[in-house]
């Protein structure tokens, strides 16, 4: 009996506007376009992460997902200057230090590296209020 081998996965996302979405992760987010399917879905990577868009299908809009970093201090310093969504800075967690970004369809990315044994630990927020 071979092994079961699992490859990284690749969250897919659902956007109201791939092209808007697009401009977005590449110029906000620094994310790199690997490929592109029409006006349909695009795969975009940034290192190891890597994600799909799917215009109108596949998914709810409001989606959250994980990706963990070498320093979230850096990425917020970086995403905030490029203009991004930012919805939380850094905030120490036992699990991690995260920032969440939101995108223009309102999906919530929660980038984390490890968390500070010196600071306090924030109490986790159950949701967003604009």
């Amino acid at each position: 009996m071979s092994e079961i081998n699992f490859h990284a996965s690749s969250p897919i996302l659902r956007v109201s506007n791939l092209a808007e979405s697009i401009d977005y992760y590449v110029n906000k987010l620094g994310f790199a376009v690997d490929w592109q399917h029409e006006n349909t879905m695009v795969s975009l990577s940034r290192g190891a992460a890597n994600l799909m868009l799917c215009h109108n299908d596949q998914g709810n809009f409001g989606s959250w997902v994980y990706i963990g970093v070498g320093d979230a201090e850096e990425l917020h310093e970086e995403l905030t200057a490029n203009g991004a969504i930012v919805k939380l800075p850094p905030t120490n967690y036992a699990w991690a230090k995260e920032i969440h970004v939101a995108d223009l369809d309102g999906n919530i990315l929660r980038f984390g590296s490890k968390h500070d044994s010196e600071m306090p630990f924030a109490e986790w927020l159950f949701w967003y209020k604009d």
